[in-house]
C-alpha cells in the first residue's frame, strides 16, 4: 500500500479539569471549638426541642401555643440559615453586608422574642391537667425555651463585643 494516507490524530493540551467550575466556599471546621459555634449549636437543638415538645401535643387548643410554634420555627430555621454562612464562610464572599452588624440584630431580636414566647409557654401551661401528656411536653418545652432564651442572649453579648471591636478598628 504505497502511498496510503495516514490518519492525523489531534490532540488537545487543555484537560478536562480546566473545565469545570470550582467553588471557592471553605469549611470552617473549627466554628464548633467557639463560643459563638457551642452557643449556635445550643440553639439549634434547644430550639428544635422547644417546637417538637408542642408540636406533639393538642396546641391548637390553646391560642397563645401559635406565637410559641411561629417563634420557635422561625428562628430555628433562620439560626440553621445562619449556621450554614458561618460553616460554609459565605460571609466572606458578600463583603457589602454588615455582618457583625446583622448577627447582632439577629441575636438581640431572637432573645427579645424568645423571652416573650416563653413567658407565653409558662402561663400557657395551666391550660392543661397536671401528669397528662400535653402537660409534661408543655412543661419541658418552657424550660428549653428558657433555655434557647439564655442561648440566643450569650450570642447577643458575643455578638456585641464583636460588632464594638469592628467598629473601633474603623
Amino acid at each position: 500500500m504505497e502511498g496510503a494516507a495516514t490518519p492525523t490524530v489531534i490532540t488537545s493540551t487543555s484537560s478536562i479539569a480546566e473545565n469545570f467550575y470550582t467553588s471557592t466556599l471553605a469549611y470552617d471546621r473549627h466554628f464548633f471549638r467557639t463560643a459563638s459555634g457551642l452557643l449556635v449549636f445550643a440553639e439549634i437543638v434547644f430550639g428544635l426541642l422547644v417546637w417538637t415538645l408542642i408540636a406533639g401535643t393538642n396546641y391548637f387548643r390553646v391560642s397563645a401555643f401559635g406565637w410559641v410554634m411561629f417563634v420557635a420555627i422561625l428562628y430555628w430555621v433562620l439560626t440553621v440559615i445562619f449556621l450554614i454562612i458561618y460553616l460554609t464562610m459565605a460571609y466572606n464572599r458578600i463583603p457589602q453586608v454588615p455582618w457583625t452588624a446583622v448577627g447582632l440584630f439577629f441575636n438581640s431580636s431572637a432573645t427579645v422574642m424568645y423571652v416573650v414566647a416563653a413567658a407565653v409557654d409558662a402561663a400557657s401551661i395551666s391550660h392543661a391537667v397536671k401528669g397528662r401528656h400535653n402537660y409534661n411536653c408543655w412543661v419541658a418545652s418552657t424550660f428549653f425555651a428558657f433555655l434557647v432564651t439564655l442561648c440566643y442572649a450569650g450570642s447577643t453579648y458575643i455578638s456585641f463585643q464583636l460588632w464594638r471591636s469592628r467598629d473601633e478598628e474603623q
